[in-house]
């Protein structure tokens, strides 16, 4: 397998630091670490990667931010090279009934999940083209198919990146760079743990298979995607939700 330089952002736990791990134990050298606020748990992720294997890098970055995200990609280009393989797992949640949402909190999660995909995108293609080899990985959310209640914006910005997926897959996959969305359904993380006991016991219920998934699984099918033998995989939408988006 070709080592590639990856970048993953919103790494500091759940799927983002799995997502990280894993990267490292399928053999790539160079693992860049982003994170917005969670210092601590972006260095715990650094320690998880280096013990598999790799060599870490710990970037602070605001997605949101053009600016915060070119910074994070020179800090990365200066001591790994170009950014290879880009995993968009950075996403925050504001939900809220349609009738009551705030701008704000409509606003701020777009700008987050939505835009923030589109600007790593846009900073890291370029050396993508000149190498003629990029893989790129958004990770969204069933409910991006089915929609979520309670969740018109995060339910809107996930939607939003299949859009951005599929366009940038018809664009580039000339160039020899592949984008796809990996769509996870209910993941256990210390989100859903934060949930009553009673609502985490209906949202098993409502998958087909059953249960949670969890950020490994998750992990793999991106690991997958960036490796060599997914080159002929592009613009898909790959779900890992134990059933529950069938069909959409």
């Amino acid at each position: 397998m070709t080592s590639r330089v990856c970048l993953v952002t919103g790494a500091s736990g759940g799927i983002g630091r799995a997502v990280a791990v894993a990267l490292a134990e399928a053999g790539h050298d160079h693992i860049a670490v982003a994170w917005s606020t969670n210092a601590e748990g972006g260095a715990r992720t650094c320690k998880e990667v280096e013990a598999a294997g790799a060599t870490s890098l710990g970037v602070a970055v605001d997605v949101s931010d053009p600016g915060s995200v070119d910074s994070a990609f020179k800090q990365v280009e200066a001591a790994f090279g170009p950014v290879e393989a880009l995993v968009n797992n950075a996403g925050i949640t504001r939900d809220g009934l349609v009738m009551r949402m705030s701008d704000p909190d409509w606003q701020t999660v777009l700008r987050t999940n939505l835009d923030g995909a589109f600007h790593t995108i846009r900073r890291a293609t370029p050396k993508m083209v000149r190498a003629r080899f990029g893989r790129i990985v958004n990770v969204g959310s069933v409910v991006g198919s089915v929609g979520g209640a309670g969740q018109a914006n995060y339910s809107a910005a996930k939607a939003g990146l299949i859009g951005l997926t599929r366009a940038t897959a018809r664009e580039l996959s000339g160039r020899g760079i592949t984008c796809n969305v990996v769509a996870p359904g209910p993941i256990t993380t210390a989100m859903t743990d934060a949930l009553p006991e009673a609502r985490r016991g209906e949202l098993a219920a409502s998958v087909p298979a059953g249960r949670f998934g969890t950020p490994a699984e998750v992990a793999a099918t991106v690991a997958f995607l960036i490796s060599e033998p997914a080159g002929y995989i592009t613009g898909a939408v790959v779900p890992v939700d134990g059933g529950l988006g069938m069909g959409h």
